[in-house]
């Protein structure tokens, strides 16, 4: 048995605040070509995830630990179709998002853990078709797509 006791939780938080992109992961399975892919995420407000879709059939579902995160889904131009907020104390503590649909996380304060669960094996290249309309984490413009998923709500568009 692998247990994760909370003192790892705490040390993988640490190391993300630690982080230039604010996040890290602990990884739960043995190796990338593992057929379930599941780890823990520990993300802090500020992190940019670039939208993005896995393919159709390749799930992914998350389940908060600590923290609070925000979940977006979007249409093919950016508009909000959902929002989910999760917490430990409810009421939404898990989320299962299907192949296909673009998707996005953010952290709404510090020390948001989720468990991630999907499907492998993970391809580097090909695992993440990202949103064309969605700037790369490098840009400027992220940190204020960021901000903006905080408050985002169904019918919004991204700014810029």
């Amino acid at each position: 048995m692998d247990f994760v006791d909370i003192a790892r939780i705490i040390d993988l938080t640490a190391e993300a605040a630690a982080s230039p992109r604010q996040r890290a992961n602990l990884n739960l399975h043995p190796t990338l070509a593992d057929p379930y892919q599941r780890f823990f995420n520990a993300l802090h407000q500020g992190t940019y995830i670039r939208p993005h879709r896995h393919e159709s059939g390749r799930w992914e579902t998350f389940v908060i630990l600590g923290g609070r995160a925000v979940m977006l889904t979007f249409d093919d131009n950016g508009t909000v179709l959902q929002r989910a907020e999760l917490s430990p104390a409810g009421p939404q503590v898990a989320v299962e998002i299907p192949g296909g649909e673009w998707h996005t996380v953010a952290a709404m304060g510090t020390g948001t853990v989720l468990l991630e669960l999907k499907p492998g094996p993970y391809r580097p290249v090909s695992d993440k078709d990202f949103a064309s309309w969605a700037p790369h984490d490098r840009d400027p413009m992220s940190a204020l797509i960021e901000l903006w998923y905080h408050t985002a709500r169904p019918g919004d568009r991204p700014p810029g």
